[in-house]
């Protein structure tokens, strides 16, 4: 076994059959991988698309024009009915299962994300198997996910996971995006590489809100924060048995990971939408920042503060030429932060322990 506890993201393309309903038959072939994988010691968290694909298939066709009241619809009905099935399969496999819903927004506040974090690792503690998806019911416009690749790595970064594995409909990244006889799958992807870029498409899934794009954004963070992240085919045969047995046995694309960070810093990490303001540094504060010494962001670096924000609120910092360089909570409100702007012999802004710093800058 090659992980303790990892996270596995199914999406909608592996639940969904051709006419866009549930495909039973793959959701229990996955269940019962799981199942092994448990009983070899595995800790598993699963993140789940197919509740709108579930209520697709129960009412196909309702009389209403409004896309995102239809979206609600479907996410409502059908959420129940993945669930009751998800719950069936796994009791005959003698696994007991949880539903967890979330929205974009559980994860703003640090004292509601350690709450989610303490259920989930109860539930692990009590060998149940969490099964964690969006509240599409509620989750609409800006509090709405990317899609579940972003939700995945979210969970993945909060609950220490070792590893994420993002199930799609395609073996992983080709170095050719093109088909033919000379297509290839990039095997590793190194921390801090961005040039995967060029050979990924924009296109998105047939039944999913993102795409291959959106995973490699996600996967290469989730990665940068110490955990290793694979994307798969989930339509192939054994794949989570034989990719977490034995790596050698399955075409993926693997991030490898980064350096582990601290629990704080990997949900700073994962704030970026929620920043209440921004700090703009000088180019020497991003060399202080980026050297090998552990560095707090110091106001004689800072040029620009903009937004309104209370101490302990998320801000996003950036460099001189625009570059987002990351995210950090500050130890001062806004308006004793601007009026510290470029002075020396102050405490920091922002303390290097909870400051989260991109890599790919």
């Amino acid at each position: 076994m090659l992980y303790k506890r990892v996270c596995i993201k199914i999406g909608s393309n592996v639940l969904a059959d051709k006419k866009g309903g549930l495909n039973h038959k793959k959701i229990e072939h996955l269940a019962e991988q799981i199942s092994l994988l448990k009983k070899q010691g595995l800790e598993i968290i699963l993140i789940s698309s197919g509740a709108v694909a579930a209520g697709r298939q129960i009412l196909p066709k309702p009389k209403i024009n409004d896309t995102v009241a239809l979206r609600q619809i479907w996410a409502s009905i059908g959420q129940v009915k993945l669930m009751n099935h998800y719950s069936e399969i796994f009791q005959k496999l003698d696994i007991l299962c949880s539903q967890v819903l979330v929205t974009k927004s559980d994860f703003r506040d640090r004292e509601h994300y350690l709450n989610m974090k303490n259920c989930i690792l109860a539930l692990l503690c009590t060998d149940i198997l969490p099964i964690i998806n969006e509240n599409d019911v509620v989750s609409v416009t800006e509090l709405m996910f990317t899609d579940n690749d972003e939700l995945a790595g979210l969970i993945a970064s909060m609950i220490d996971a070792e590893a994420l594995i993002i199930l799609s409909n395609v073996d992983g990244i080709y170095k050719n995006n093109k088909s033919g006889a000379n297509v290839e799958i990039i095997r590793e992807i190194e921390n801090g590489i961005n040039e995967i870029e060029e050979y990924i498409s924009a296109n998105r899934s047939e039944f999913g809100r993102g795409g291959m794009i959106t995973k490699s954004k996600i996967a290469r963070k989730v990665a940068s924060q110490g955990i290793a992240v694979y994307i798969t085919n989930g339509l192939k045969e054994n794949i989570l048995f034989d990719l977490l047995n034995d790596e050698s046995k399955v075409l993926f694309t693997k991030f490898l990971p980064g350096k582990k960070r601290s629990t704080i810093k990997k949900w700073i990490a994962h704030t970026e939408g929620f920043e209440k303001g921004v700090v703009y540094i000088n180019e020497g504060a991003r060399k202080a920042l980026y050297s090998n010494k552990a560095t707090s962001l110091l106001f004689v670096g800072i040029i620009k503060i903009e937004g309104n924000f209370e101490k302990g609120d998320i801000v996003k910092i950036i460099s001189e030429n625009g570059q987002t360089v990351g995210f950090g909570k500050v130890k001062f409100n806004s308006e004793t932060a601007k009026s510290n702007i470029g002075k020396e012999n102050i405490k920091p802004l922002i303390h290097y322990d909870y400051l989260y710093l991109k890599d790919d800058f």
